[in-house]
């Protein structure tokens, strides 16, 4: 039974709301009226599922009437979590994400947006990814390799730096591009990040 819903947030193609269902928090996604993207939320389910067996995203609960349902993320979004933490925190993070992306390459799925997860990252008790809409299987994942696209950017480099994690953007994209070819060396991409 859920009650106290309402409104959280507004997405590209969805809108979700938080409530209860007994004292579990979730969180409720349903299409946005006037989103002409097709059967986006049904495939976010699918994932989800899937994907929670790996310890990945947030814990499915149910979908039915076109509504995702999944128990709520409390937490800081990946910028500002790292705007106020301290190195050995960031770095936690930033490994158990490339953990995951890890586990998504192996599956051969491909999240896309992962060069730019500023909304897709939710930091608290763990790192949670959301939004899995536009997930789908493919010979060729690049989940770790966008990752390594998002931590050799500018804006991300100078926030790292500042925490003092120098980030030496040749040698990542150097190893990401050669994990990009067989998937070997993901320990190195790893390593490099320190």
């Amino acid at each position: 039974m859920i009650k106290n819903r309402e409104f959280f947030a507004r997405g590209k193609r969805g809108i979700i709301y938080i409530a209860f269902i007994g004292k579990k928090k979730v969180g409720i996604k349903t299409k946005r009226s006037g989103s002409k993207a097709i059967g986006r939320i049904e495939n976010e389910a699918k994932w989800m599922k899937i994907l929670n067996k790996k310890g990945i995203g947030p814990k499915f609960v149910s979908f039915e009437n076109n509504e995702l349902i999944y128990e709520f993320v409390e937490g800081e979004f990946i910028i500002d979590y790292f705007e106020k933490s301290e190195k050995k925190d960031i770095l936690r993070v930033l490994k158990d994400l490339m953990k995951q992306m890890r586990e998504m390459d192996k599956l051969k799925v491909n999240k896309l947006e992962m060069h730019h997860p500023i909304k897709h990252v939710v930091v608290g008790k763990n790192v949670v990814l959301l939004d899995f809409e536009r997930c789908h299987i493919t010979n060729k994942p690049k989940n770790v390799t966008q990752l390594c696209q998002f931590i050799v950017s500018g804006h991300l480099t100078k926030l790292l730096g500042s925490k003092g994690i120098k980030i030496n953007r040749k040698e990542i994209l150097d190893a990401a591009k050669e994990y990009k070819k067989n998937h070997k060396g993901f320990n190195k991409i790893f390593k490099l990040i320190k």
